[in-house]
C-alpha cells in the first residue's frame, strides 16, 4: 500500500464461515518480516484478529527492546515505544485473545521483562512515575531511594475503561504523564512537597482492550484536544474465526519463533541512532503530504488520528529492529504505513461523525433518527427532559452545524414560522 489508496473500510469474511460486518481490513504489507511470522504461526491457533495479534505485538516487541534505538524526526526522537488500543465492537470480539497468543512469544523470549516489566493497574499518574522511578540520593550524596533501573514497563490495561475513568477525575495527572512517557525520551515528574519524584528516561508502552460503546462514552473532547489520544494506535478487531477447541501452537514452533524474537532484541539494543535508505527517504517525500494533508475525517476520528507522522515512523523504527537493522528501509515504512491506514480505517469506523460532546452526539443521533421530519426546538429541548440548559443546546446544535452534521432552517405553518434542524451528510445535505 502506498500513496493514493483509498481510506474506506472495507468488507471483513473470514475463514470458516464467519463473516464480521464492515471493517478495515489489514494490507498485506503489514505483514512483513518477523511480525508476520509470528501471526501467521499463531493465526489458525486463536480467534483473535490478525490486526490484534500484529499490534500488540510490534508493541510488546517494542516495550521489550527498550529506549536505545530511534530515529531521529527533525529534533525529534521517536524510540520503539507504541500505544495500542483494541477495540472491539462487542464483548465477544476476542480484544484480550489477541494479547495472550502473543504473550507467549514474548514471555519466553524474555522471562525477565515478562516476570518484572508488565504490569496491571494504573491507579494514578504518581503510581505510573513510581513504577520507573530514577534513584533518589540526599543533600549529602546518601543513597536514599534505589529507584528503578530498568526503564522498560508494558502497562497491560484490559479494562482501559477504568483509565479513562481515572484520567478524567479533576486533579488526576494520569493523562498528562501518559503524554509524557510517550513523547520524546519519556522524561516524568512528580514535583509535590511530599513526592518529588524524577524520572529521565522512561520507556512506557499501554496495551488497553475497550468496547466501542465504552469508549465512546468516556473518551471526551477534552482528552482528544489534549493529545492524549492520539498517543495510542486505534486497532478495531472482530473475531477472526470459530474454534471450539483451539490447539495451541506445538513446542517447536513457539521455541523457534520465540527465539528469533530473542535474537531479534538482543540485535537492536546494540543499535542508536537509526536513519533511512535512500528508497525510504523518498517514499517518503511522495507519502508526506498524504499523511500530513487534510484526510476528510471529523470529530474524534480526526483528532485521535492527528499524530498520523510520528506514528508511522515509529512503527517503521519497530519493522526494522525486527530484522535487526539500524536502517529503515523501504519494506519497513512501508509496513508500518500499513499498519496506520488500519487504524486510521480504525477510527473512523469506531468514532465516525462523533464529536466527543455529549449534548452534540445525543441530538445528532436523534436528528438522523428523525430522518426528513426533522426537530423543532421544542422536540430537541424535550428530548433532554429539561436536563441541559437553552445556552447549552444552543451551543451543541451550533457545533453540529459548524461540522457540517446539520443544519436549521426557518419554515413557514399555519401557525406561524418555526426553527426546524434537519441531519446533514459530510458530503452534503442528505435532509430538507
Amino acid at each position: 500500500m502506498g500513496p493514493g489508496s483509498t481510506r474506506s473500510p472495507s468488507q471483513s469474511v473470514h475463514p470458516q464461515g464467519l463473516q464480521e460486518a464492515t471493517g478495515p481490513t489489514l494490507a498485506p504489507e503489514a505483514r512483513y518480516g518477523l511480525a508476520g511470522d509470528v501471526v501467521r504461526a499463531l493465526e489458525p491457533h486463536t480467534e483473535a484478529d490478525p490486526a490484534g495479534l500484529l499490534c500488540n505485538f510490534l508493541a510488546g516487541f517494542g516495550n521489550l527492546v527498550g529506549p536505545g534505538p530511534h530515529y531521529l524526526l527533525g529534533a525529534e526522537p521517536h524510540p520503539p515505544r507504541l500505544n495500542v488500543l483494541v477495540v472491539g465492537a462487542t464483548a465477544r470480539s476476542r480484544k484480550g485473545t489477541s494479547w495472550s497468543a502473543i504473550a507467549q512469544v514474548l514471555e519466553q523470549a524474555d522471562p525477565g521483562w515478562a516476570e518484572r516489566r508488565i504490569k496491571s493497574g494504573l491507579a494514578s499518574g504518581e503510581a505510573l512515575v513510581q513504577a520507573v522511578r530514577d534513584e533518589t540520593r540526599n543533600r549529602a550524596g546518601e543513597l536514599v531511594d534505589a529507584g528503578e533501573p530498568d526503564k522498560r514497563l508494558l502497562v497491560l490495561e484490559p479494562e482501559f475503561v477504568r483509565v479513562l475513568a481515572v484520567a478524567g477525575r479533576d486533579g488526576s495527572t494520569l493523562s498528562s504523564h501518559l503524554r509524557e512517557a510517550w513523547d520524546k525520551h519519556g522524561r516524568l515528574e512528580n514535583l509535590t512537597k511530599s513526592d518529588q519524584v524524577v524520572v529521565r528516561r522512561s520507556h512506557i508502552s499501554i496495551l488497553g482492550q475497550i468496547t466501542r460503546e465504552e469508549l465512546l462514552r468516556r473518551l471526551t473532547d477534552t482528552e482528544a484536544a489534549n493529545g492524549f489520544a492520539n498517543r495510542f494506535l486505534f486497532v478495531s478487531v472482530r473475531r477472526a474465526r470459530l474454534l471450539p477447541e483451539p490447539e495451541p501452537l506445538d513446542h517447536a514452533a513457539l521455541d523457534a519463533l520465540a527465539e528469533r524474537v530473542q535474537g531479534a532484541a538482543e540485535q537492536a539494543r546494540k543499535i542508536g541512532a537509526m536513519h533511512a535508505s535512500d528508497d525510504a527517504r523518498e517514499y517518503w517525500a511522495a507519502l508526506y503530504p498524504e499523511i500530513e494533508g487534510e484526510t476528510g475525517l471529523g470529530g474524534l476520528a480526526a483528532a485521535v488520528t492527528a499524530r498520523a507522522a510520528a506514528q508511522v515512523r515509529r512503527l517503521s523504527v519497530v519493522y526494522a529492529l525486527l530484522d535487526g537493522s539500524a536502517v529503515i528501509d523501504l519494506p519497513h515504512l512501508q509496513a508500518g504505513y500499513a499498519v496506520w491506514r488500519y487504524s486510521e480505517a480504525s477510527a473512523l469506523e469506531i468514532f465516525g461523525d462523533a464529536l466527543g460532546d455529549e449534548v452534540a452526539d445525543q441530538l445528532l443521533a436523534d436528528l438522523r433518527a428523525a430522518g426528513e421530519q426533522g426537530r423543532t426546538l421544542d422536540q430537541q429541548r424535550r428530548l433532554f427532559h429539561g436536563h441541559v440548559s437553552s445556552e447549552r443546546l444552543t451551543a451543541a446544535r451550533a457545533r453540529l452545524e459548524r461540522a457540517g452534521l446539520a443544519r436549521t432552517v426557518r419554515e413557514k405553518t399555519k401557525g406561524g414560522p418555526r426553527r426546524v434542524t434537519y441531519a446533514t451528510a459530510r458530503s452534503g445535505i442528505s435532509m430538507p
